[in-house]
């Protein structure tokens, strides 16, 4: 599948919120931490180490934040880059 069609195509979640396609991957220095999906409602926000979404947020720069707290105390900031 091509990157254009990946950025049209969209997915269910469990919640049955739609993703359009849009994410961002945050890497910190031990590699991918996690990533950001725009969803028809907001953004929801995955850690690397699980399966699930863990939540949903209204603005980008407030699931950075929630993704940035899951990592734990003494976590760097990591950084994000559009996919």
């Amino acid at each position: 599948m091509s990157d254009q069609n990946a950025v049209s195509e969209t997915k269910t979640l469990t919640d049955h919120k739609t993703l359009t396609g849009q994410t961002w991957v945050a890497t910190g220095p031990a590699g991918v931490v996690g990533s950001i999906n725009r969803t028809t409602e907001g953004f929801a926000v995955r850690l690397a180490s699980r399966d699930e979404f863990s939540g949903e947020y209204p603005t980008l720069a407030v699931a950075k934040s929630a993704l940035f707290a899951s990592l734990g105390p003494g976590a760097d900031y990591p950084e994000f880059s559009e996919h």
